[in-house]
């Protein structure tokens, strides 16, 4: 899990099934599952031993506050209350107090103005931080895209995020770059196509074979929806459904 502020450190899959969404990921990604510790029914997503991803049943406070099976990214601040109260002063809404992670971290749930979700995420000083892999590394996410509305204003007072070129996709609007001021593009922002079902965050995660994985994608259980597209720099993109009808999406070269 990386630390930094402004950054997306982690990304959660709440499912209804949690235990068949891990034999899907599992064999579409090539992810080793594995509990996050006794007594606690979470599962973390690795690569090799690097940790990548978690994966837990929706709790029914979540299903109570409207929650749908989704994967949702947190992202790195310095004070969790004191950012989540300033984007709900904003137009955004706060989903979920924050809320301690013994030996882990503090977290809250909110959205954005357009109603995406994104958790608030400052680590425990005292936790491990495993050394991220590199950009690209099949089974990390390497892109971050926002199906909601055209908020880089938005989502710049509150983490800092910078845009970069901004691509005109004709009927679909602009297709905003950003990232953290440093490095390259972290993803994009787009206003939301009628084909999603509610303003979200989509994550892509790197495969080595786009359609390799297409292939383990149906052999699991799940199907593509889109794709495959090809996108500057060579890559190839697919968006998925899981089993439990879950949207995913994937990145890598096509052969």
């Amino acid at each position: 899990m990386s630390t930094a502020a402004s950054c997306f450190v982690w990304y959660e899959l709440m499912a209804e099934d949690a235990e068949a969404a891990a034999a899907f990921y599992t064999r579409v990604f090539g992810w080793q599952a594995s509990s996050a510790g006794p007594g606690t029914d979470y599962t973390i997503l690795s690569v090799g031993r690097a940790p990548v991803a978690g994966l837990m049943a929706m709790p029914p406070q979540a299903c109570a506050a409207g929650a749908v099976p989704s994967w949702v990214g947190y992202v790195g601040v310095d004070d969790v209350d004191a950012k989540a109260a300033e984007i709900a002063a904003d137009g955004g809404m706060l989903r979920f107090p924050g809320t301690d992670m013994p030996g882990v971290g503090r977290f809250a749930v909110v959205t954005d103005p357009a109603g995406a979700p994104l958790v608030l995420f400052k680590p425990d000083m005292n936790a491990m931080r495993p050394q991220p892999l590199p950009p690209g590394t099949p089974g990390t996410v390497s892109w971050h895209e926002l199906h909601g509305a055209e908020a880089l204003a938005w989502h710049g007072r509150h983490f800092g995020w910078r845009g970069l070129d901004a691509m005109d996709m004709g009927a679909r609007g602009a297709y905003q770059f950003f990232s953290t001021g440093e490095g390259p593009a972290l993803g994009a922002m787009l206003r939301r196509l009628p084909e999603m079902p509610h303003p979200m965050w989509l994550y892509y995660i790197s495969v080595a074979s786009v359609s390799a994985a297409i292939e383990r994608v149906g052999a699991a259980g799940g199907r593509i929806i889109m794709g495959p597209h090809p996108v500057p720099g060579g890559n190839l993109i697919a968006h998925g459904l899981d089993p439990q009808g879950v949207l995913f999406a994937m990145v890598g070269p096509g052969a």
